[in-house]
């Protein structure tokens, strides 16, 4: 299995000339569209959704991770093994937090190129081949071992919104594991507390809860947090206990 995680979104051509590589290249797997429209540009917040996104997938799943406003320069290509699974994408901070929360790592950098690759499409010139590689169970020969991709200073936990979804809920940094039911969240100025699910709350309330990735999420019963509290991506939240 061969899943995608991009900025792409899946207007143009972007998504679609990536599927056909994979089609060509390792016509036996099955791709999934995981993600598409990570918050463009911000190696940040994907480094933080992308561990969250791949939990459940089975061992050797193959991800095809491009969030790479570097592509072309001097950020290293690299495949990450993971607790099992492989992670292709460029060495840019994408892969911190899969690096640090793993239990067993492997890193590779790859030098294979395309023979006529293009210089801004790396998703589709260099990392859908190699993710088809190694869909096929081959490490490709032009690599060479690295440490762990280094781990950035960022906390374990992030206190901001990585992700508006279509229903106007915010996705954050934060673990909910991590945090007590009784703890609080505040949002500029107005302060939400806990719930499991909507209905224990009464219509337009707004509250926090564990989403189906195990991340707090900002939520309105039957509205949209996102207009009700004027939230973006990058808000910082502050957690009181």
């Amino acid at each position: 299995m061969i899943a995608l995680f991009t900025d792409f979104g899946l207007a143009g051509p972007y998504a679609g000339q990536m599927h056909a590589v994979l089609a060509q290249q390792a016509p036996g797997a099955r791709v999934i569209d995981l993600f598409h429209d990570v918050p463009s540009h911000d190696i940040r917040s994907a480094a933080y959704l992308l561990p969250a996104c791949v939990r459940g997938f089975p061992p050797e799943t193959v991800f095809v991770c491009v969030v790479d406003p570097g592509v072309g320069g001097a950020r290293r290509p690299v495949i990450l093994r993971a607790d099992h699974r492989w992670y292709v994408g460029p060495d840019n901070g994408l892969f911190h937090m899969l690096s640090r929360r793993a239990t067993e790592t492997e890193c590779y950098e790859i030098h294979w190129r395309a023979a006529k690759p293009s210089a801004s499409f790396h998703g589709r010139d260099l990392f859908a081949p190699v993710a088809a590689q190694l869909a096929r169970g081959v490490l490709p020969e032009s690599t060479s071992a690295l440490l762990t991709p280094p781990d950035g200073d960022w906390p374990d936990d992030l206190p901001r919104v990585l992700y508006i979804d279509r229903f106007g809920n915010a996705m954050t940094g934060l673990r909910a594991a991590q945090f007590p039911r009784a703890s609080r969240l505040r949002i500029g100025n107005v302060t939400v507390g806990y719930a499991r699910i909507y209905s224990e709350v009464v219509t337009g309330q707004g509250f926090w809860y564990e989403n189906a990735n195990g991340l707090v999420e900002i939520a309105v019963n039957q509205g949209r947090a996102s207009d009700v509290f004027g939230l973006g991506v990058g808000d910082i939240l502050e957690v009181v206990v």
